[in-house]
């Protein structure tokens, strides 16, 4: 396998993370948008919006995501009761994210399995603190990619069937500098 597949593999595999992420925060987006519209939160769709975008910080994004609401509900001095439903609200959509909707979206884009993508972050969080949560999905998708690959080629020559791989491009021939051409016409009027 060339340099050129090896990238291409790695490439596609963050770009189909990439996907599975963003389709995570636009699902989250729309979870705070439902439970801060419930709350009577002010401002209930820039604090969906942001915390939609505040999904792609591991670890701190959902936390910082409920700082808003949170300040918000205490400024407009709601009841402690809305205020412990937001908590509450937060609660849900950290643990219908974190156990649910990214694993399903990493088996979907990117067929890892959702037993890998629950206890990965965990065991990297505990070896490299935050770093390892940080990378574990993108990891986790570039090594199924190869492990796919490896496991297509693997059924290819048991099978007995050729395996096919993507051709060569050939180096494009750059052309020959030619001289300018002059004109050897006289101009009109000119002997």
């Amino acid at each position: 396998m060339t340099l050129r597949h090896h990238i291409e593999l790695t490439f596609g595999a963050l770009k189909r993370w990439f996907i599975a992420q963003c389709y995570d925060a636009v699902i989250v987006g729309l979870l705070w948008l439902a439970a801060l519209w419930y709350l009577h939160v002010p401002l209930a769709i820039f604090w969906a919006l942001l915390g939609g975008m505040l999904q792609f910080v591991p670890n701190f994004g959902p936390v910082l995501a409920l700082l808003g609401p949170t300040v918000t509900l205490l400024i407009s001095r709601a009841g402690w009761e809305r205020f412990v439903a937001l908590l509450m609200a937060y609660a849900v959509i950290a643990v219908v994210d974190g156990l649910f909707l990214q694993p399903y979206l990493m088996r979907r884009q990117n067929r890892v399995p959702v037993w890998a993508s629950i206890l990965t972050p965990l065991v990297l969080g505990v070896l490299i603190p935050f770093w390892g949560v940080f990378l574990a999905p993108p990891l986790l998708a570039v090594i199924y990619a190869y492990v796919r690959r490896k496991q297509a080629r693997e059924e290819m020559t048991r099978s007995g069937q050729a395996i096919i791989l993507p051709p060569e491009q050939p180096a494009k021939p750059r052309p020959a500098r030619t001289a300018p051409v002059v004109d050897s016409k006289p101009a009109p009027g000119q002997p």
